[in-house]
């Protein structure tokens, strides 16, 4: 690893958190319930890329266990969300 690595990695983290922060917005001033999914979803994608960042950035492997684990259950809660969208659209 070189030198500039930790930099670019602290810089990466701040826009990452940038990101995080704009996507809380539109989680909390919304208009619509499916804008609000995609601002958790969003969110939650941000926190594995920070996961991700991070476990490169400072050597520590076990953070990818816990970005993948953070990205299934993601996955699991998205489709959850779509499902239950669907059915309140069929009324």
């Amino acid at each position: 690893m070189t030198a500039l690595a930790p930099v670019v990695g602290h810089v990466l983290l701040g826009l990452l958190g940038l990101a995080l922060v704009f996507a809380l917005t539109r989680l909390l001033r919304g208009p619509s319930l499916p804008d609000r999914i995609v601002a958790l979803d969003l969110m939650t994608t941000v926190g594995v890329a920070m996961c991700g960042v991070y476990a490169v950035t400072h050597d520590q492997p076990v953070f990818l266990d816990v970005a993948v684990v953070m990205a299934l259950i993601t996955f699991v809660g998205t489709v959850a969300f779509a499902r239950y969208l669907e059915g309140t659209q069929e009324r």
